[in-house]
């Protein structure tokens, strides 16, 4: 999701998704924040973060676009948490192949990411 809107603000695609990496599976296949909604802080921070000491206006603004989305997307999914959007635990061996199995990282992880990248398209 991230690596979508990267190369806008000068970081190529591998970069940006060496920098998401971790974020999968709810963080680090922990289950809490979906990947799709951080890559989307992310791209939101790439483009409005505070970059200078000082400068409260971008952070509010950030912030105030980071709530927007999260509204969004709760709006369509009910949750922003992995657990609770697959419905599984990703940090258990068992329950992450339950999942693989059901076809869920290729059919609602692909939802998820496309409508996190609507979502920032439309409130960018």
């Amino acid at each position: 999701m991230f690596s979508s809107f990267g190369e806008d603000s000068g970081l190529d695609r591998e970069r940006a998704l060496r920098v998401a990496g971790a974020f999968g599976g709810g963080m680090a296949r922990m289950g809490e924040t979906c990947g799709a909604v951080t890559g989307a802080f992310m791209a939101i921070g790439l483009k409005y973060g505070k970059a200078k000491a000082g400068d409260e206006g971008a952070r509010e603004r950030t912030y105030e676009l980071a709530r927007e989305f999260v509204t969004r997307f709760k709006a369509r999914h009910g949750s922003i948490r992995c657990r609770e959007l697959l419905g599984y635990d990703l940090s258990s061996p068992e329950e992450r192949e339950a999942a693989r199995q059901r076809g869920l990282f290729d059919t609602l992880c692909t939802r998820l990411v496309q409508d996190a990248t609507e979502i920032v398209e439309e409130i960018l």
